[in-house]
């Protein structure tokens, strides 16, 4: 079975041309808590400890309510099929946060109003690309 992966190295997701802040603004609901809150959540609290397929993957199976017991084969079965990555993701498309990904693909977010995002804008050794517009 192929298994497919979301996971960058040494690479910037700029946030998306169209993204309606000048900020990282942290992500919150009213009720039950939205793929951004858990995605930042988990990477906010950890940078640098997660790929990118950690992160998604946990996410997925964190709102199918799975076990850990069901995890290695969840996992397998979700990667065995192409899966958007974070240029899709809504905290670079719209709320203002870049994704570092280092030389190992653990991920961390930078706030676009951060003297880090510019230092990884400006850096010509970091591989950059855009996060997904929102609209086409």
């Amino acid at each position: 079975m192929k298994v497919h992966s979301t996971n960058y190295f040494e690479t910037f997701i700029e946030v998306a041309e169209d993204t309606k802040v000048d900020q990282g603004t942290i992500p919150s609901a009213k009720g039950k808590k939205t793929v951004a809150e858990m995605q930042y959540e988990m990477i906010s609290k950890n940078p640098y400890k997660y790929t990118s397929d950690d992160v998604l993957f946990q996410v997925f199976a964190d709102r199918k309510d799975l076990t850990e017991s069901e995890h290695k084969l969840a996992r397998e079965e979700f990667f065995s099929k192409g899966q958007p990555c974070f240029r899709a993701s809504p905290l670079t498309k719209t709320y203002g946060f870049g994704v570092h990904s280092d030389s190992d693909g653990k991920i961390a977010l930078l706030g676009m109003e951060t003297d880090e995002y510019q230092r990884f804008l400006s850096d010509p050794n970091v591989k950059k690309i855009k996060a997904m517009k929102s609209s086409r």
